[in-house]
């Protein structure tokens, strides 16, 4: 049989797997709705081909199956961490066995936020922790001074977790100076994204390995991991310097790249009781990759602490392996208890119902909602999305910029000047279902308000979305808004 006669045969049997895996959809998985829809429409969009996208990147019971043991591995490490007799984690342990912890959880001069702080504590492991003092970084020239400063500084570790490192003149000076610490003694463990870093050649790492380093790749990419990333930016100093937010290792993230020139984005340094819920966070994800160097509970990597500046917050991480969204629920809650003014930027602006309804009706409500997305985007598919989410909370009374001098990649939620929130996760479903994250919850007017003071700052670098503007867009982006969010629910 030749292949033009060969070719229906194939056809057909492509079809039929096309309305296998959409009957899998919608009858096998419990999916919800809006991704059940959009990967219907795929397999009909790409009737031949669709269900090998589905293979790739759509199959829910893959992912539990592939991280319940995790979850399992996950809570072990945690308990032992706890029952370990760790000088720097008894306050964690008595919040953990108190009988009412509510008595732990009492967020200053906002008695109504303490349910936030209690169901952080119940549902996402957050730590209540009042010990810490903040640094607050919005570009990366300050941050990375700071880390290269903290890292020359080390004593007797350095742990780092980041999903993007570039083999660029800031990725190859992070690994020079890595591995200088590491030639003198210190250990230093690098945990990299399997996905994120799938460009940059294992070359990259040879220095600081033969300097005594150990690099272990989170998740190494195949066909049925390209979704599930570990999206979190983590760096531990000595048990008593921590940073998380959204900057990756790269030049772009220092403002030196020609596609995007200036580089906004939001980072914290944290001196405090914060960063054992982060060095926990790291040590749970660097035992879990195929490393034969394990981190055990030693008193050096969770040090007790002197008194600082006393800023309550708590350290939420969440993912795939999680069976709530931590920090999703968190989002979720800020936006709910919010009575004044909710802030958010985000690089990407694609809400489940609950949080977009939730955003509509603070607007109708009278409450000052605006959002800051960027102009010039790093993918179309997730701006259009958002355009057609903010032409609609336009319409409710939302504010709704798009930060023009450059690309804006912070990841900010701020609530009534009292308690604000910046992390890793974006305002968007990949970020709340897919990727596995971590947000700092803080509950500090003073810190809040820099942030907005920040915030009301970049308004001047961004133009107003109003509602005549996107009136008058053109019918071509009417459509790619209509398909890009119809599929949002998988961008």
């Amino acid at each position: 049989m030749t292949l033009p006669e060969f070719l229906p045969i194939i056809l057909r049997i492509l079809a039929i797997l096309n309305l296998v895996f959409g009957f899998a959809i919608v009858f096998l998985e419990k999916r919800n709705p809006s991704v059940t829809w959009a990967w219907l429409m795929v397999l009909a969009l790409v009737p031949y081909f669709g269900f090998i996208l589905y293979l790739i990147m759509g199959q829910d019971s893959r992912k539990r199956y592939t991280f319940a043991q995790k979850a399992k591995r996950d809570e072990l490490e945690h308990a032992l961490l706890l029952e370990a007799g760790l000088d720097g984690l008894s306050n964690t342990k008595a919040q953990r066995e108190a009988d009412d912890p509510r008595t732990f959880l009492r967020v200053p001069d906002a008695d109504y936020l303490n349910d936030l702080a209690y169901m952080n504590f119940v549902s996402g492991q957050g730590t209540f922790t009042t010990n810490n003092r903040l640094t607050l970084y919005h570009e990366g020239e300050a941050k990375f001074a700071a880390l290269f400063a903290d890292i020359a500084a080390a004593k007797h570790f350095i742990h780092m977790q980041y999903y993007i490192m570039n083999d660029d003149l800031l990725g190859r000076s992070i690994i020079q100076a890595l591995s200088v610490k590491a030639a003198q003694g210190v250990e230093v463990c690098l945990s990299v994204d399997g996905m994120g870093c799938w460009r940059t050649p294992r070359r990259f790492y040879r220095p600081l390995m033969k300097a005594g380093g150990h690099v272990a790749l989170f998740l190494p990419p195949h066909l049925a991991r390209i979704n599930y990333r570990n999206h979190r930016k983590i760096c531990v100093v000595d048990g008593h310097i921590g940073y998380v937010g959204g900057m990756n290792i790269g030049d772009e993230y220092v403002g030196h790249s020609k596609r995007f020139g200036h580089w906004r984005d939001t980072h914290i340094r944290i001196i405090g009781d914060a960063v054992k819920d982060l060095e926990m966070r790291f040590a749970m994800d660097w035992n879990d990759c195929a490393h034969p160097y394990r981190l055990m509970p030693k008193n050096v990597y969770y040090p007790p602490l002197p008194p600082t500046d006393g800023i309550p917050m708590q350290i939420v991480s969440s993912g795939p392996d999680t069976r709530r969204s931590h920090v999703y629920y968190g989002y979720a809650k800020m936006i709910a208890e919010a009575d004044k003014r909710i802030f958010i930027q985000t690089p990407y602006f694609a809400p489940d119902e609950n949080i977009f309804e939730a955003l509509r009706m603070a607007a109708l409500a009278g409450i000052d909602v605006r959002i800051i997305i960027p102009a010039h985007p790093d993918h179309f598919f997730v701006y259009w999305a958002s355009l057609s989410y903010l032409g609609e909370l336009l319409d409710a009374g939302v504010r709704c910029y798009q930060y023009e001098k450059g690309f804006i990649h912070s990841k900010l939620l701020l609530i009534d000047g009292i308690v604000s929130s910046t992390g890793t996760a974006n305002m968007d479903v990949r970020s709340f279902k897919l990727n596995f994250e971590v947000n700092a919850f803080i509950y500090d007017r003073e810190t809040t308000m820099a942030f907005e003071e920040q915030f009301l700052l970049d308004l001047d670098d961004c133009f107003e979305m109003t509602r005549e503007w996107y009136a008058s867009l053109g019918p071509v982006t009417r459509v790619r808004e209509a398909i890009s969010r119809l599929l949002s629910p998988l961008l």
